[in-house]
């Protein structure tokens, strides 16, 4: 049963993404700064690569797909989500090669102070990579999905507003905690508030990767 589960998860957050590609009004893409520039290079590497895309899953809920799309090595290894219009994770839908949990630990990002007003990880709203932390995060090629409910009376529309306020009173805010880079260290970023324009597969890509997941799902019942 909880293969199952776990295999709907993943198919479910493919048709949802999917069903956003045509219904652009329902979706919007966000890049990330770094907050801790102990690394420049590394600061680079994640601004260039990172990226959120949020879309309007229905039922009053919010699903966050994060990128890692490039080739430089980095892992997100974090989610950490700073109040706003939401009201508790539904679920976390793993991409492949990818194993998060909610909550994360520790729960509060990492050089969450660089920033003014400073990064509060809201209690429970946050999740982090299973040991090991760096191989099942979100690496070069992987995302990961984080289904949100959404406060009563909130829509999907309040949320990218609440994105818009930032740090002020009502305002969203993520963080991500990076790890993995080429030449070590790790680095913590915060999205940015202007929407950035997220490559996405083309909608003959999305049925390939549809089909590839219904194939999956089989392989693994008959292992279960």
């Amino acid at each position: 049963m909880n293969t199952i589960k776990h295999i709907s998860r993943h198919i479910v957050g493919a048709l949802l993404l999917s069903a956003a590609m045509t219904n652009p009004a329902a979706a919007a893409s966000y890049g990330f700064d770094c907050i801790t520039n102990t690394t420049p290079a590394n600061c680079g590497i994640g601004a260039s690569q990172l990226y959120v895309d949020i879309i309007d899953a229905g039922a009053n809920q919010a699903l966050f797909t994060f990128y890692n799309i490039g080739a430089d090595a980095s892992s997100i290894a974090d989610v950490h989500f700073d109040d706003g219009t939401l009201l508790g994770i539904s679920s976390v839908i793993n991409g492949a090669g990818v194993s998060f949990t909610s909550p994360a630990n520790p729960g509060n990002l990492p050089g969450a102070n660089n920033i003014t007003p400073a990064f509060q990880t809201t209690a429970g709203f946050s999740a982090d990579s299973d040991a090991p932390v760096q191989l099942n995060g979100v690496n070069p090629g992987e995302t990961v999905g984080i289904l949100f409910n959404l406060q009563a009376g909130k829509s999907f529309a309040d949320v990218l507003s609440a994105i818009g306020l930032a740090g002020n009173p009502g305002g969203l805010r993520i963080g991500l905690h990076v790890q993995g880079f080429a030449g070590g260290g790790s680095e913590s970023f915060v999205n940015t508030v202007g929407q950035v324009m997220l490559p996405v597969p083309e909608a003959s890509q999305w049925m390939m990767l549809l089909a590839g997941m219904g194939l999956i799902a089989v392989r693994t019942l008959r292992r279960s």
